[in-house]
Protein backbone atom coordinates (compact mmCIF):
# COMPACT_ATOMS: atom_id res chain seq x y z
CA UNK A 1 0.00 0.00 0.00
CA UNK A 2 1.45 3.66 -0.46
CA UNK A 3 2.16 5.70 2.01
CA UNK A 4 2.46 9.18 2.83
CA UNK A 5 6.05 10.50 3.85
CA UNK A 6 6.51 10.97 7.56
CA UNK A 7 5.05 14.55 8.86
CA UNK A 8 7.43 16.62 10.45
CA UNK A 9 7.00 17.07 14.12
CA UNK A 10 7.92 20.63 14.17
CA UNK A 11 5.35 22.75 15.67
CA UNK A 12 2.99 20.06 16.86
CA UNK A 13 1.55 21.02 20.10
CA UNK A 14 3.94 24.41 20.27
CA UNK A 15 3.06 27.67 20.01
CA UNK A 16 4.90 29.69 16.79
CA UNK A 17 7.77 30.75 19.30
CA UNK A 18 8.86 27.77 20.20
CA UNK A 19 8.16 26.31 16.81
CA UNK A 20 10.77 28.89 15.32
CA UNK A 21 13.19 28.09 18.10
CA UNK A 22 13.32 24.88 17.86
CA UNK A 23 14.90 25.13 14.43
CA UNK A 24 17.87 26.81 16.53
CA UNK A 25 19.19 23.79 18.55
CA UNK A 26 21.40 22.77 15.78
CA UNK A 27 22.94 25.96 16.33
CA UNK A 28 22.99 25.99 20.13
CA UNK A 29 27.00 26.25 20.55
CA UNK A 30 26.52 29.62 18.60
CA UNK A 31 23.17 30.54 20.09
CA UNK A 32 23.80 30.00 23.38
CA UNK A 33 26.96 32.03 24.21
CA UNK A 34 25.50 34.74 22.15
CA UNK A 35 22.45 34.72 24.77
CA UNK A 36 24.87 34.46 27.33
CA UNK A 37 27.17 37.75 26.08
CA UNK A 38 23.01 39.53 25.78
CA UNK A 39 22.65 38.53 29.08
CA UNK A 40 26.19 40.28 30.11
CA UNK A 41 25.74 43.04 27.79
CA UNK A 42 22.04 44.22 29.29
CA UNK A 43 23.43 43.26 33.03
CA UNK A 44 25.95 46.03 32.27
CA UNK A 45 23.69 47.94 31.13
CA UNK A 46 22.60 48.91 34.73
CA UNK A 47 25.71 50.30 35.22
CA UNK A 48 25.05 53.34 33.85
CA UNK A 49 22.34 54.62 36.17
CA UNK A 50 24.72 53.20 39.36
CA UNK A 51 27.35 55.24 38.48
CA UNK A 52 25.58 58.14 37.08
CA UNK A 53 23.06 58.27 40.54
CA UNK A 54 27.11 58.77 42.30
CA UNK A 55 28.19 61.45 40.07
CA UNK A 56 25.28 63.70 40.61
CA UNK A 57 23.91 62.02 44.02
CA UNK A 58 27.07 62.85 45.89
CA UNK A 59 27.79 66.26 45.18
CA UNK A 60 24.37 67.41 46.10
CA UNK A 61 24.84 65.97 49.68
CA UNK A 62 28.13 67.56 49.79
CA UNK A 63 26.63 71.15 49.57
CA UNK A 64 24.90 70.48 52.86
CA UNK A 65 28.11 69.00 54.35
CA UNK A 66 30.45 71.27 52.78
CA UNK A 67 32.10 70.89 49.61
CA UNK A 68 35.32 69.62 49.30
CA UNK A 69 35.85 70.89 45.40
CA UNK A 70 39.00 68.33 45.40
CA UNK A 71 37.44 64.99 46.92
CA UNK A 72 34.54 65.41 44.76
CA UNK A 73 36.59 66.00 41.25
CA UNK A 74 38.56 63.07 42.45
CA UNK A 75 35.71 60.96 43.05
CA UNK A 76 33.59 61.94 39.75
CA UNK A 77 37.34 61.36 37.46
CA UNK A 78 37.29 57.82 39.67
CA UNK A 79 34.01 57.40 39.06
CA UNK A 80 33.82 57.98 35.28
CA UNK A 81 36.75 56.22 34.26
CA UNK A 82 34.85 53.10 35.70
CA UNK A 83 31.73 53.83 33.82
CA UNK A 84 33.59 54.00 30.89
CA UNK A 85 35.59 50.84 30.88
CA UNK A 86 32.24 49.28 31.84
CA UNK A 87 30.79 50.68 28.58
CA UNK A 88 34.10 49.50 26.72
CA UNK A 89 33.90 45.78 28.03
CA UNK A 90 30.25 46.56 27.04
CA UNK A 91 30.85 47.25 23.39
CA UNK A 92 33.08 44.31 23.42
CA UNK A 93 31.01 41.82 24.44
CA UNK A 94 28.00 43.29 22.16
CA UNK A 95 30.01 43.00 18.44
CA UNK A 96 30.46 39.22 19.33
CA UNK A 97 27.10 38.86 20.45
CA UNK A 98 25.25 40.12 17.37
CA UNK A 99 27.83 38.34 15.15
CA UNK A 100 26.73 35.39 16.78
CA UNK A 101 22.98 35.83 16.79
CA UNK A 102 23.20 36.89 13.25
CA UNK A 103 25.14 33.55 12.31
CA UNK A 104 23.04 31.21 14.23
CA UNK A 105 19.99 32.70 13.44
CA UNK A 106 20.47 32.97 9.78
CA UNK A 107 21.47 29.43 10.01
CA UNK A 108 18.45 28.61 11.50
CA UNK A 109 16.26 30.16 9.19
CA UNK A 110 18.01 28.77 6.29
CA UNK A 111 17.09 25.67 7.82
CA UNK A 112 13.73 26.25 8.18
CA UNK A 113 13.37 27.46 4.46
CA UNK A 114 15.21 24.44 3.20
CA UNK A 115 12.63 22.28 5.15
CA UNK A 116 9.52 24.26 4.04
CA UNK A 117 11.10 24.00 0.41
CA UNK A 118 11.82 20.36 0.26
CA UNK A 119 7.74 20.09 2.22
CA UNK A 120 6.47 21.47 -0.72
CA UNK A 121 8.63 19.07 -3.11
CA UNK A 122 7.10 16.44 -1.80
CA UNK A 123 3.50 17.79 -1.95
CA UNK A 124 1.20 16.42 -4.62
CA UNK A 125 -0.15 18.07 -7.99
CA UNK A 126 -3.64 18.47 -7.03
CA UNK A 127 -2.45 21.09 -4.17
CA UNK A 128 -0.62 23.31 -6.42
CA UNK A 129 -3.07 23.21 -9.05
CA UNK A 130 -5.62 24.35 -6.42
CA UNK A 131 -3.21 27.65 -6.17
CA UNK A 132 -3.07 30.68 -7.50
CA UNK A 133 0.29 30.89 -9.48
CA UNK A 134 2.63 32.71 -6.96
CA UNK A 135 0.49 32.31 -4.31
CA UNK A 136 2.38 29.97 -2.20
CA UNK A 137 5.69 31.46 -3.12
CA UNK A 138 4.43 34.81 -1.93
CA UNK A 139 2.93 33.33 1.41
CA UNK A 140 6.12 32.10 2.17
CA UNK A 141 7.76 34.84 1.05
CA UNK A 142 6.01 37.31 3.56
CA UNK A 143 5.51 34.52 6.53
CA UNK A 144 9.28 34.31 6.15
CA UNK A 145 10.79 38.16 6.25
CA UNK A 146 8.66 38.67 9.45
CA UNK A 147 10.07 35.47 11.42
CA UNK A 148 13.09 36.68 10.60
CA UNK A 149 12.61 40.18 11.68
CA UNK A 150 11.18 38.67 15.08
CA UNK A 151 13.90 36.28 15.58
CA UNK A 152 16.81 38.62 14.54
CA UNK A 153 15.98 41.59 16.44
CA UNK A 154 12.38 41.46 18.36
CA UNK A 155 13.53 38.73 20.15
CA UNK A 156 17.18 39.79 21.50
CA UNK A 157 15.51 43.11 22.33
CA UNK A 158 12.88 41.30 24.27
CA UNK A 159 15.62 39.27 26.19
CA UNK A 160 17.71 42.99 26.79
CA UNK A 161 14.81 44.58 28.06
CA UNK A 162 13.70 41.78 30.01
CA UNK A 163 17.32 41.77 31.97
CA UNK A 164 16.79 45.85 32.43
CA UNK A 165 13.63 45.34 33.65
CA UNK A 166 14.10 43.36 36.30
CA UNK A 167 18.06 44.50 37.24
CA UNK A 168 16.19 48.46 37.49
CA UNK A 169 12.82 46.85 39.58
CA UNK A 170 15.50 45.30 42.08
CA UNK A 171 17.40 47.90 42.14
CA UNK A 172 14.39 50.58 42.94
CA UNK A 173 13.44 48.22 45.45
CA UNK A 174 16.88 48.37 47.15
CA UNK A 175 16.87 52.64 47.18
CA UNK A 176 13.11 52.86 48.64
CA UNK A 177 10.97 49.63 48.41
CA UNK A 178 7.94 51.95 49.62
CA UNK A 179 8.25 54.41 46.24
CA UNK A 180 8.90 51.02 44.20
CA UNK A 181 5.08 49.84 45.61
CA UNK A 182 3.75 53.24 44.23
CA UNK A 183 5.31 52.61 40.77
CA UNK A 184 4.36 48.66 40.38
CA UNK A 185 0.97 49.49 41.54
CA UNK A 186 -0.02 50.44 37.71
CA UNK A 187 1.69 47.09 36.19
CA UNK A 188 -1.55 44.62 36.73
CA UNK A 189 -3.20 47.22 34.78
CA UNK A 190 -0.21 47.09 32.09
CA UNK A 191 -0.20 43.12 31.88
CA UNK A 192 -4.36 43.22 31.48
CA UNK A 193 -4.19 45.52 28.78
CA UNK A 194 -1.20 43.71 26.97
CA UNK A 195 -3.15 40.27 27.30
CA UNK A 196 -6.50 41.83 25.99
CA UNK A 197 -4.61 43.29 22.51
CA UNK A 198 -2.60 40.17 22.10
CA UNK A 199 -5.37 38.16 20.26
CA UNK A 200 -6.24 41.27 18.32
CA UNK A 201 -2.85 42.21 17.19
CA UNK A 202 -2.29 38.54 15.72
CA UNK A 203 -5.54 38.57 13.86
CA UNK A 204 -4.26 42.32 12.17
CA UNK A 205 -0.78 40.12 11.04
CA UNK A 206 -2.07 37.38 9.62
CA UNK A 207 -4.95 39.36 7.66
CA UNK A 208 -2.42 41.42 6.41
CA UNK A 209 0.20 39.03 5.47
CA UNK A 210 -2.40 37.26 3.20
CA UNK A 211 -3.17 40.34 1.92
CA UNK A 212 0.35 41.30 0.95
CA UNK A 213 0.66 37.84 -0.29
CA UNK A 214 -2.23 38.22 -2.73
CA UNK A 215 -0.71 41.70 -4.04
CA UNK A 216 2.69 39.52 -5.06
CA UNK A 217 0.34 37.43 -6.44
CA UNK A 218 -1.61 39.44 -8.45
CA UNK A 219 1.92 40.88 -9.62
CA UNK A 220 3.82 37.29 -10.49
CA UNK A 221 0.72 36.33 -12.74
CA UNK A 222 0.56 39.76 -14.55
CA UNK A 223 4.35 39.44 -15.42
CA UNK A 224 4.07 35.66 -16.13
CA UNK A 225 1.28 36.55 -18.46
CA UNK A 226 2.76 39.98 -19.93
CA UNK A 227 2.23 38.44 -23.35
CA UNK A 228 -1.55 37.74 -22.82
CA UNK A 229 -1.66 41.22 -20.90
CA UNK A 230 0.09 43.52 -23.81
CA UNK A 231 -1.76 41.12 -26.71
CA UNK A 232 -5.63 42.18 -24.99
CA UNK A 233 -3.86 45.62 -24.16
CA UNK A 234 -5.13 44.62 -20.50
CA UNK A 235 -2.77 46.67 -18.69
CA UNK A 236 -5.28 49.12 -17.16
CA UNK A 237 -7.12 45.68 -15.51
CA UNK A 238 -3.80 43.88 -14.32
CA UNK A 239 -3.01 47.37 -12.61
CA UNK A 240 -6.74 47.82 -11.12
CA UNK A 241 -6.24 44.39 -9.63
CA UNK A 242 -3.19 45.09 -7.99
CA UNK A 243 -4.13 48.46 -6.80
CA UNK A 244 -7.36 46.06 -5.17
CA UNK A 245 -4.93 44.12 -3.56
CA UNK A 246 -2.68 46.93 -1.95
CA UNK A 247 -5.92 48.76 -0.75
CA UNK A 248 -6.81 45.94 1.24
CA UNK A 249 -3.35 45.16 2.05
CA UNK A 250 -3.27 48.99 3.61
CA UNK A 251 -7.10 48.83 4.92
CA UNK A 252 -5.77 45.82 6.70
CA UNK A 253 -2.66 47.54 8.34
CA UNK A 254 -4.74 50.58 8.95
CA UNK A 255 -6.83 48.06 11.31
CA UNK A 256 -3.57 47.00 12.57
CA UNK A 257 -1.86 49.98 13.66
CA UNK A 258 -4.83 51.68 15.09
CA UNK A 259 -5.21 48.50 17.45
CA UNK A 260 -1.77 49.14 17.99
CA UNK A 261 -1.67 52.69 18.64
CA UNK A 262 -3.98 52.34 21.20
CA UNK A 263 -2.45 49.88 22.63
CA UNK A 264 1.22 52.35 22.78
CA UNK A 265 -0.90 55.24 23.70
CA UNK A 266 -2.41 54.06 26.89
CA UNK A 267 1.37 52.30 28.04
CA UNK A 268 2.29 55.63 27.13
CA UNK A 269 0.09 57.32 29.68
CA UNK A 270 0.63 54.88 32.13
CA UNK A 271 3.75 54.73 32.10
CA UNK A 272 4.78 58.09 32.31
CA UNK A 273 1.98 59.23 34.48
CA UNK A 274 3.59 56.33 37.07
CA UNK A 275 6.77 57.77 36.49
CA UNK A 276 5.20 61.17 37.17
CA UNK A 277 3.10 60.20 40.14
CA UNK A 278 5.98 58.31 41.86
CA UNK A 279 8.21 61.29 41.25
CA UNK A 280 5.96 63.60 43.56
CA UNK A 281 5.32 61.02 45.73
CA UNK A 282 9.42 60.19 46.24
CA UNK A 283 9.39 64.48 46.71
CA UNK A 284 7.56 64.47 49.62
CA UNK A 285 9.11 61.69 51.18
CA UNK A 286 12.68 63.60 50.39
CA UNK A 287 11.17 66.40 52.04
CA UNK A 288 10.09 64.48 55.17
CA UNK A 289 13.61 62.99 55.08
CA UNK A 290 12.32 59.39 54.34
CA UNK A 291 15.06 59.15 51.56
CA UNK A 292 18.29 60.24 50.78
CA UNK A 293 18.86 62.94 47.67
CA UNK A 294 21.25 60.28 46.51
CA UNK A 295 19.14 57.16 46.70
CA UNK A 296 15.74 59.81 45.43
CA UNK A 297 18.04 60.34 41.98
CA UNK A 298 18.91 56.16 41.83
CA UNK A 299 15.51 55.38 42.38
CA UNK A 300 14.73 58.22 39.59
CA UNK A 301 17.26 57.03 37.08
CA UNK A 302 16.56 53.31 37.68
CA UNK A 303 12.58 53.98 36.93
CA UNK A 304 13.39 55.59 33.67
CA UNK A 305 14.79 52.39 32.74
CA UNK A 306 12.35 50.79 33.79
CA UNK A 307 9.91 53.04 31.90
CA UNK A 308 11.55 52.66 29.25
CA UNK A 309 11.82 49.40 28.60
CA UNK A 310 7.89 48.62 29.52
CA UNK A 311 7.23 50.94 26.48
CA UNK A 312 9.51 48.84 24.47
CA UNK A 313 7.76 45.70 25.17
CA UNK A 314 4.23 46.92 23.20
CA UNK A 315 6.27 46.96 20.28
CA UNK A 316 8.11 43.92 21.32
CA UNK A 317 4.73 41.72 21.89
CA UNK A 318 3.19 43.30 18.74
CA UNK A 319 5.92 41.82 16.75
CA UNK A 320 5.80 38.27 18.03
CA UNK A 321 2.13 38.33 17.86
CA UNK A 322 2.97 39.15 13.81
CA UNK A 323 4.91 36.10 14.04
CA UNK A 324 2.69 33.81 15.80
CA UNK A 325 0.46 34.58 12.73
CA UNK A 326 2.74 33.89 10.14
CA UNK A 327 4.17 31.00 11.60
CA UNK A 328 1.20 29.56 12.18
CA UNK A 329 0.30 30.18 8.04
CA UNK A 330 3.41 28.35 7.69
CA UNK A 331 2.92 25.05 10.22
CA UNK A 332 -0.21 24.53 8.44
CA UNK A 333 1.93 24.30 4.83
CA UNK A 334 3.63 21.89 6.49
CA UNK A 335 0.82 20.13 7.95
CA UNK A 336 0.12 19.34 4.62
CA UNK A 337 0.26 15.68 3.66
CA UNK A 338 2.86 14.67 1.03
CA UNK A 339 2.06 12.81 -1.63
CA UNK A 340 1.25 8.94 -1.67
CA UNK A 341 4.63 6.89 -2.86
CA UNK A 342 5.36 2.93 -2.48
CA UNK A 343 8.05 1.72 -0.52
CA UNK A 344 9.53 -0.25 -3.20
CA UNK A 345 12.23 0.93 -5.73
CA UNK A 346 11.33 0.47 -9.16
CA UNK A 347 14.23 -1.97 -10.65
CA UNK A 348 15.24 -0.81 -14.58
CA UNK A 349 11.76 -0.96 -16.07
CA UNK A 350 11.49 -2.94 -19.47
CA UNK A 351 8.74 -0.50 -20.57
CA UNK A 352 5.52 -2.71 -19.96
CA UNK A 353 2.36 -0.70 -18.79
CA UNK A 354 -1.04 -1.59 -18.59
CA UNK A 355 -4.44 -0.33 -17.12
CA UNK A 356 -6.43 -2.73 -15.35
CA UNK A 357 -10.30 -1.63 -14.45
CA UNK A 358 -9.23 2.33 -13.68
CA UNK A 359 -11.67 4.18 -12.44
CA UNK A 360 -10.78 8.43 -11.88
CA UNK A 361 -12.15 11.54 -10.63
CA UNK A 362 -10.76 14.51 -9.39
CA UNK A 363 -11.08 15.51 -5.60
CA UNK A 364 -12.22 18.75 -6.79
CA UNK A 365 -15.33 17.30 -9.28
CA UNK A 366 -16.10 14.26 -7.36
CA UNK A 367 -19.46 14.55 -9.27
CA UNK A 368 -17.83 14.31 -12.56
CA UNK A 369 -15.98 10.64 -13.16
CA UNK A 370 -13.33 11.16 -15.81
CA UNK A 371 -12.10 7.73 -16.50
CA UNK A 372 -14.65 4.55 -16.25
CA UNK A 373 -12.73 1.38 -16.03
CA UNK A 374 -10.37 2.20 -18.18
CA UNK A 375 -8.27 -1.31 -19.38
CA UNK A 376 -5.51 -1.46 -21.65
CA UNK A 377 -1.75 -2.54 -22.16
CA UNK A 378 1.40 -1.50 -23.89
CA UNK A 379 3.63 -3.81 -24.51
CA UNK A 380 7.99 -3.01 -24.02
CA UNK A 381 8.92 -0.43 -26.92
CA UNK A 382 5.81 -0.59 -28.41
CA UNK A 383 4.29 2.60 -29.44
CA UNK A 384 0.67 3.41 -28.70
CA UNK A 385 -1.38 6.57 -29.53
CA UNK A 386 -4.19 7.71 -27.60
CA UNK A 387 -6.42 9.92 -29.50
CA UNK A 388 -10.67 11.01 -28.82
CA UNK A 389 -12.18 14.63 -28.34
CA UNK A 390 -11.32 16.97 -25.61
CA UNK A 391 -12.15 15.52 -22.62
CA UNK A 392 -11.75 11.95 -23.20
CA UNK A 393 -9.59 12.02 -20.67
CA UNK A 394 -6.20 11.60 -22.49
CA UNK A 395 -4.59 13.88 -20.08
CA UNK A 396 -5.35 12.50 -17.14
CA UNK A 397 -4.16 9.09 -18.09
CA UNK A 398 -0.37 10.63 -18.61
CA UNK A 399 -0.74 12.21 -14.79
CA UNK A 400 -1.79 8.64 -13.63
CA UNK A 401 1.27 7.49 -15.25
CA UNK A 402 3.07 9.92 -13.54
CA UNK A 403 1.54 9.12 -9.98
CA UNK A 404 0.48 12.76 -9.99
CA UNK A 405 -3.16 11.23 -8.81
CA UNK A 406 -3.71 7.65 -7.56
CA UNK A 407 -6.74 6.09 -9.47
CA UNK A 408 -10.29 5.53 -7.22
CA UNK A 409 -10.23 1.78 -8.20
CA UNK A 410 -7.81 -0.47 -10.49
CA UNK A 411 -4.21 -0.38 -11.05
CA UNK A 412 -1.66 0.93 -12.97
CA UNK A 413 0.82 -1.43 -13.56
CA UNK A 414 4.56 -1.28 -14.69
CA UNK A 415 6.14 -4.33 -15.81
CA UNK A 416 3.08 -5.69 -13.80
CA UNK A 417 4.25 -3.94 -10.46
CA UNK A 418 1.42 -2.22 -8.80
CA UNK A 419 2.64 1.76 -9.19
CA UNK A 420 0.93 2.08 -5.78
CA UNK A 421 3.50 -0.11 -4.34
CA UNK A 422 6.83 1.47 -6.06
CA UNK A 423 8.51 4.85 -4.99
CA UNK A 424 7.80 7.82 -6.92
CA UNK A 425 10.94 9.13 -7.52
CA UNK A 426 12.87 5.75 -8.78
CA UNK A 427 9.62 5.53 -11.36
CA UNK A 428 9.16 8.79 -12.69
CA UNK A 429 13.57 8.57 -13.33
CA UNK A 430 12.72 6.60 -16.03
CA UNK A 431 9.67 8.30 -17.06
CA UNK A 432 10.22 11.29 -19.60
CA UNK A 433 7.54 13.75 -20.71
CA UNK A 434 7.17 16.29 -24.22
CA UNK A 435 4.97 18.44 -23.32
CA UNK A 436 2.80 20.70 -26.10
CA UNK A 437 3.49 23.72 -24.15
CA UNK A 438 6.82 23.36 -23.19
CA UNK A 439 8.17 25.06 -19.96
CA UNK A 440 11.79 26.38 -19.49
CA UNK A 441 13.52 27.65 -16.64
CA UNK A 442 14.84 30.58 -16.60
CA UNK A 443 18.34 30.02 -17.05
CA UNK A 444 20.83 28.79 -19.58
CA UNK A 445 20.19 26.51 -22.59
CA UNK A 446 22.99 23.86 -21.11
CA UNK A 447 21.13 24.00 -17.65
CA UNK A 448 17.77 23.35 -19.26
CA UNK A 449 19.22 20.44 -21.15
CA UNK A 450 20.74 19.01 -18.04
CA UNK A 451 18.25 18.70 -16.41
CA UNK A 452 16.98 15.62 -17.99
CA UNK A 453 20.30 14.44 -16.24
CA UNK A 454 21.73 16.42 -13.55
CA UNK A 455 25.37 16.15 -13.21
CA UNK A 456 25.60 15.29 -16.95
CA UNK A 457 29.07 16.23 -18.79
CA UNK A 458 29.45 19.10 -21.62
CA UNK A 459 29.76 16.35 -24.49
CA UNK A 460 26.35 14.19 -23.61
CA UNK A 461 24.89 17.82 -23.17
CA UNK A 462 26.04 18.52 -26.70
CA UNK A 463 25.52 14.67 -28.15
CA UNK A 464 21.82 14.85 -27.07
CA UNK A 465 21.38 18.15 -28.33
CA UNK A 466 22.26 16.92 -32.07
CA UNK A 467 19.74 14.12 -31.86
CA UNK A 468 17.52 16.33 -30.82
CA UNK A 469 18.12 18.28 -33.83
CA UNK A 470 18.89 21.37 -31.84
CA UNK A 471 23.19 21.72 -31.77
CA UNK A 472 22.34 23.76 -35.17
CA UNK A 473 20.88 26.57 -33.42
CA UNK A 474 22.35 26.68 -30.49
CA UNK A 475 25.68 27.00 -31.73
CA UNK A 476 24.49 29.46 -34.34
CA UNK A 477 23.94 31.64 -31.02
CA UNK A 478 26.86 34.22 -29.66
CA UNK A 479 26.29 32.53 -26.11
CA UNK A 480 25.61 29.08 -27.71
CA UNK A 481 24.75 26.79 -24.57
CA UNK A 482 25.54 29.70 -21.65
CA UNK A 483 22.61 31.34 -23.99
CA UNK A 484 19.84 32.32 -21.27
CA UNK A 485 16.40 31.61 -22.28
CA UNK A 486 14.37 34.43 -20.42
CA UNK A 487 11.32 33.49 -18.17
CA UNK A 488 9.61 30.28 -19.24
CA UNK A 489 12.00 30.07 -22.23
CA UNK A 490 10.30 33.05 -23.69
CA UNK A 491 13.81 34.32 -25.74
CA UNK A 492 13.16 31.06 -27.64
CA UNK A 493 10.63 30.26 -30.55
CA UNK A 494 8.17 27.43 -30.04
CA UNK A 495 9.93 24.86 -32.31
CA UNK A 496 13.62 25.52 -30.28
CA UNK A 497 11.89 25.15 -27.00
CA UNK A 498 10.75 21.64 -28.24
CA UNK A 499 14.02 20.41 -29.33
CA UNK A 500 15.42 21.31 -26.30
CA UNK A 501 12.78 19.94 -24.41
CA UNK A 502 13.43 16.69 -26.69
CA UNK A 503 17.11 17.08 -25.74
CA UNK A 504 16.23 16.95 -22.22
CA UNK A 505 14.23 13.42 -22.51
CA UNK A 506 16.65 11.79 -24.59
CA UNK A 507 19.69 12.77 -21.85
CA UNK A 508 17.30 11.60 -19.60
CA UNK A 509 17.58 8.12 -21.38
CA UNK A 510 13.85 6.77 -20.05
CA UNK A 511 12.29 3.32 -20.84
CA UNK A 512 8.78 5.02 -21.18
CA UNK A 513 7.72 8.34 -23.11
CA UNK A 514 4.96 10.54 -22.62
CA UNK A 515 4.41 12.81 -25.98
CA UNK A 516 1.75 15.39 -25.70
CA UNK A 517 1.25 16.13 -29.54
CA UNK A 518 5.02 18.32 -29.41
CA UNK A 519 4.45 19.58 -32.86
CA UNK A 520 0.50 20.81 -33.40
CA UNK A 521 1.93 24.48 -33.20
CA UNK A 522 4.73 24.87 -34.73
CA UNK A 523 5.97 25.74 -38.72
CA UNK A 524 6.18 23.31 -41.37
CA UNK A 525 10.23 23.55 -40.85
CA UNK A 526 10.12 23.61 -37.13
CA UNK A 527 8.02 20.59 -37.38
CA UNK A 528 10.35 18.63 -39.76
CA UNK A 529 13.10 18.82 -37.14
CA UNK A 530 10.97 18.02 -34.01
CA UNK A 531 9.56 14.76 -35.70
CA UNK A 532 12.92 13.58 -36.71
CA UNK A 533 13.72 14.42 -33.42
CA UNK A 534 11.10 12.37 -31.86
CA UNK A 535 11.37 9.44 -34.21
CA UNK A 536 14.89 9.35 -32.90
CA UNK A 537 13.80 9.95 -28.94
CA UNK A 538 10.86 7.07 -29.23
CA UNK A 539 13.56 4.54 -31.26
CA UNK A 540 13.49 1.26 -28.87
CA UNK A 541 11.29 3.08 -25.76
CA UNK A 542 7.46 2.99 -24.54
CA UNK A 543 5.99 5.34 -26.27
CA UNK A 544 2.58 7.19 -25.19
CA UNK A 545 1.22 9.64 -27.99
CA UNK A 546 -1.77 12.13 -27.13
CA UNK A 547 -2.66 12.60 -30.89
CA UNK A 548 -4.12 15.38 -32.77
CA UNK A 549 -2.93 14.98 -36.74
CA UNK A 550 -3.52 12.39 -38.50
CA UNK A 551 -0.08 11.52 -40.05
CA UNK A 552 1.52 11.35 -36.42
CA UNK A 553 -1.40 8.21 -35.60
CA UNK A 554 -0.80 6.52 -38.84
CA UNK A 555 2.59 4.93 -38.11
CA UNK A 556 1.62 4.12 -33.99
CA UNK A 557 1.70 0.06 -33.54
CA UNK A 558 -1.72 0.81 -31.59
CA UNK A 559 -4.45 3.42 -31.65
CA UNK A 560 -6.33 3.47 -28.18
CA UNK A 561 -9.74 5.55 -28.89
CA UNK A 562 -10.77 7.04 -26.05
CA UNK A 563 -14.50 8.74 -25.20
CA UNK A 564 -15.90 10.30 -22.04
CA UNK A 565 -13.12 8.68 -20.41
CA UNK A 566 -13.66 5.11 -21.97
CA UNK A 567 -11.83 2.64 -24.37
CA UNK A 568 -14.34 2.73 -27.30
CA UNK A 569 -12.05 1.28 -29.83
CA UNK A 570 -8.52 0.17 -30.34
CA UNK A 571 -6.18 -1.63 -32.98
CA UNK A 572 -3.85 -0.23 -36.05
CA UNK A 573 -4.88 2.64 -38.27
CA UNK A 574 -5.92 0.10 -41.23
CA UNK A 575 -7.66 -1.74 -38.72
CA UNK A 576 -9.95 1.56 -37.36
CA UNK A 577 -10.64 2.76 -40.76
CA UNK A 578 -12.18 -0.31 -41.56
CA UNK A 579 -14.52 -0.53 -38.44
CA UNK A 580 -16.21 2.36 -39.90
CA UNK A 581 -16.64 3.35 -36.21
CA UNK A 582 -15.53 6.82 -34.10
CA UNK A 583 -11.91 6.57 -35.26
CA UNK A 584 -12.97 6.64 -39.08
CA UNK A 585 -15.06 9.73 -37.87
CA UNK A 586 -12.17 11.45 -36.18
CA UNK A 587 -9.67 10.18 -38.90
CA UNK A 588 -12.47 11.55 -41.68
CA UNK A 589 -12.99 15.01 -39.97
CA UNK A 590 -9.30 15.54 -38.74
CA UNK A 591 -10.41 15.76 -35.26
CA UNK A 592 -8.12 13.14 -33.26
Amino acid sequence: MPKAEPETKKGSGKDGLAWVLGYLRPHRKIFIPSVIALFVTAGLSLAFPLFLKDLIGDPADSWKNGLDAAATRAKADQKILILLGVLAVQSFIAYWRVKGFTRSGEAALNDLRRELFGHLMKLPVPFFQDQRAGSVSNRVSADLGTVRETLLNTLPQAARHSVILLGSLVAVFFFSWKLSLVMLASVPVVVLAIAMSGRRVRQHSRDAQEALAESGMVMEESVQGIADVKAFSNEPFELARYDRALSRFFDVTLRGAKARAAFLSFIIFAMFGTIAGVAWFGSHMLANGEISQTNFMAFVLFSVFVGASLGSMPEIISQVQAMSGATERLRELMAEKPELTGSRAADKLHGELAFENVRFRYPSRPEAPVLHELSFHVAPGKRVALVGPSGAGKSTVFSLILGFHQPESGRVLFDGADASELELSSLRKQIAVVPQEVMLFGGSIRENIEYGRPGASASDIENAAKQANAHQFIASLPEGYDTMVGPRGTKLSGGQRQRIAIARAILADPRILLLDEATSALDTESERLVNEALERLMAGRTSLVIAHRLSTVRHADAILVMNHGRLVESGTHEELVAKQGTYHLLAETQLL
